[in-house]
């Protein structure tokens, strides 16, 4: 991540500045086992100070095709492979100040494994039927965006 302080020039002739943070992009992934429930992840955000309940996500790394980041970010999250994997949506996270682009996957063909999450990280996996996922963002249990986005796509989908 970087910040830059940019100088805009405004409809009216005048300048403003603008603080963008600069991001190389993220990937979010919407798991679906065969019971056709959510694999999510409870954490801790430090910004927000809350325990936050979200589908798993990561950041991009150089050089890294979305897909594989999604792949890593669900393994390492979670501990489950998929062997389908369809990308759904791109979206932007937070335009007002961010150019963070995030990437949303639908995976498929669970298989459970062993989580590999990095050394700072305290993850809980949780699962849950998709309408009780849906449930929880209208009761406010999910609260952050690409976990909303990522949920309301694969209703979406299923039609």
């Amino acid at each position: 991540m970087n910040l830059r302080v940019d100088t805009v020039l405004l409809p009216d002739g005048r300048t403003a500045t603008r603080e963008v943070v600069e991001h190389s992009g993220a990937v979010v992934v919407a798991a679906l086992n065969e019971a056709a429930e959510v694999i999510m992840v409870r954490q801790f955000r430090h910004p927000v100070e809350r325990v936050l309940l979200e589908l798993p996500a990561g950041t991009i790394d150089a050089g890294e095709e979305p897909l594989a980041c999604a792949k890593r970010e669900l393994l390492e999250e979670t501990g489950y492979e998929a062997e389908e994997w369809i990308s759904l949506y791109r979206f932007f996270s937070t335009p007002g100040f961010s150019t963070e682009e995030m990437h949303l996957f639908l995976a498929a063909g669970l298989r459970k494994g062993k989580q590999h999450t990095d050394e700072d990280e305290f993850i809980e996996v949780v699962t849950a039927p998709l309408n009780r996922a849906l449930e929880m963002i209208e009761r406010g249990d999910v609260c952050d965006a690409k976990s909303i986005v990522g949920l309301l796509a694969v209703r979406l989908r299923q039609g």
